[in-house]
């Protein structure tokens, strides 16, 4: 279970998160979007390791890589690693450390919601 208990809103966004709360839902529907049109595959490798496989366009890999540097200011605990598996595919490794887990569930669950709704 993570310290960082998630939001009232039921969103992924710790309470440690130092983004303006005004500007939360503006993040948060970037990244729905991002997980609706770029996710092809998630895998949760362990309970500290999310892996989503991504389409390979060179805006995905622009976007993934802006906002993973824009969520690492202000969730400093979050470290992604972008890679690139050929023309086709990029990877997108999420890990956060175990005190929170419960963050990255509920990172897991938003990236679920959001494809289904393609």
């Amino acid at each position: 279970m993570s310290d960082d208990p998630i939001t009232a809103s039921g969103s992924w966004v710790p309470d440690a998160c130092t983004l303006p709360t005004a500007e939360q839902p503006l993040r948060l529907a970037e990244f729905d979007q991002f997980f609706r049109t770029a996710v092809r595959d998630a895998n949760r490798l362990s309970a500290e390791h999310l892996r989503l496989r991504l389409d390979g366009a060179a805006r995905v890999e622009e976007t993934a890589r802006e906002l993973a540097a824009r969520e690492s200011s202000c969730c400093s605990f979050f470290a992604f690693d972008i890679a690139r598996s050929g023309a086709e595919l990029l990877t997108l490794d999420v890990r956060v450390p175990a005190a929170h887990v419960g963050v990255l569930d509920a990172l897991a669950e938003r990236v679920a919601a959001a494809r289904g709704r393609r």
